[in-house]
């Protein structure tokens, strides 16, 4: 497992297809590629203080139904630091590794309970083969299907969520934070895994600093509530960030593996908006931008956005932006096709 799969504009590339060599050209001529650190210090104290904010105020409201707000603001707090570990993992933070795992340890294991060597091996897959049903983690069938192909052949629980996987979508998401604390705890049975010891050690320290820090200031009732709405809510909102990105865009299988700027491109989904929408979505509704330059820092990516989209238009590549309510009602038409052959065999085989 290596960052160098986060960053492939920073590799050398020989025999890299002419295209995307003259995309690159102008984005590093435009001076897209240089780093940001007076950003993201800026975006780590925010991110800081909201940490530390929310628990602060967790312990001064104590015990008072009123935490639940503090449950929905730490979960909002704990998306937003996974995207800084995000941005942290592709190296558009610092430039070296050694830093770059260790702030990605501390803040996504330590911090807010996320695995950082799971998610990385994990993402990094991901970036290498988006939307690919064989080689993309985040398409592989698992309680949702995401093709067809995938229905049909689908058994036991797949197989009888996926009739109405588009109408359970929003719902199972609730359940998405909890989904990966327990795959980065899974994640730790793997040998392979670099630096297990201190993955292991800083997942379990945070899960047991939660665990006393609930049942210290809360009774169990409000305690196992702040439980169910932080982390539901935390899960509500990764989902909701990760969805419009690619859910319902083309999927690939077997020998289909095109250039890489069109891998890139027609499996990506841009997302319009202004500052909000940017702050909400932590840069990725720049999801083509990122994908083609994943180390490229996340201020940089609106300017990017306008060179990338000419440049599709003057070779020919489809483009695809929409906006935020668009792209979920995308994913979820697509989600609703996709279980087709579960709800109607017998037409799908005639197909």
């Amino acid at each position: 497992m290596t960052t160098s799969a986060l960053a492939p504009e920073s590799r050398p590339r020989r025999g890299a297809d002419g295209d995307y060599a003259r995309l690159l050209r102008r984005i590093t001529e435009a001076g897209l590629m240089q780093r940001r650190p007076g950003y993201y210090a800026i975006r780590f104290g925010l991110v800081g203080i909201a940490f530390a904010g929310g628990w602060t105020a967790f312990v001064l409201v104590g015990d008072s139904w009123w935490t639940l707000l503090v449950a929905a603001f730490l979960a909002v707090t704990f998306a937003q630091i996974a995207l800084v570990m995000h941005d942290v993992a592709h190296r558009q933070v610092f430039r070296l590794r050694r830093p770059t795992e260790l702030a990605g340890r501390m803040v996504g294991n330590a911090g807010i309970g996320l695995g950082y060597g799971w998610w990385q091996d994990k993402h990094t897959r991901h970036h290498a083969n988006p939307n690919h049903e064989d080689l993309d983690p985040d398409v592989a069938p698992d309680i949702l299907v995401w093709s067809q192909r995938q229905a049909r052949s689908s058994r036991g629980l797949p197989r009888l969520v996926g009739r109405a996987q588009a109408y359970l979508f929003f719902p199972l998401l609730l359940l998405e934070g909890l989904n990966l604390h327990v795959a980065g705890v899974r994640a730790l049975k793997n040998r392979s895994m670099k630096h297990r010891g201190w993955e292991a050690a800083l997942l379990f320290g945070h899960f047991a600093a939660y665990a006393v820090a609930l049942f210290a200031v809360l009774p169990v009732d409000k305690a196992l509530v702040f439980f169910a709405v932080h982390q539901g809510l935390f899960g509500l909102y990764m989902g909701c960030i990760f969805a419009p990105n690619h859910k319902g865009m083309p999927t690939l299988t077997g020998d289909d593996r095109p250039d890489y700027l069109r891998r890139q491109v027609l499996t990506s989904r841009n997302v319009r908006g202004g500052l909000c929408t940017d702050l909400a979505l932590g840069g990725l509704n720049y999801q083509i931008e990122h994908h083609l330059f994943p180390s490229m820092p996340t201020p940089h990516l609106r300017r990017a956005q306008v060179i990338v989209r000419d440049y599709c238009a003057e070779i020919g590549v489809p483009y695809h932006e929409t906006g935020l309510i668009r792209s979920y009602r995308e994913a979820l038409t697509h989600l609703h096709h996709v279980g087709v052959p579960l709800r109607t065999p017998d037409e799908a085989a005639k197909n």
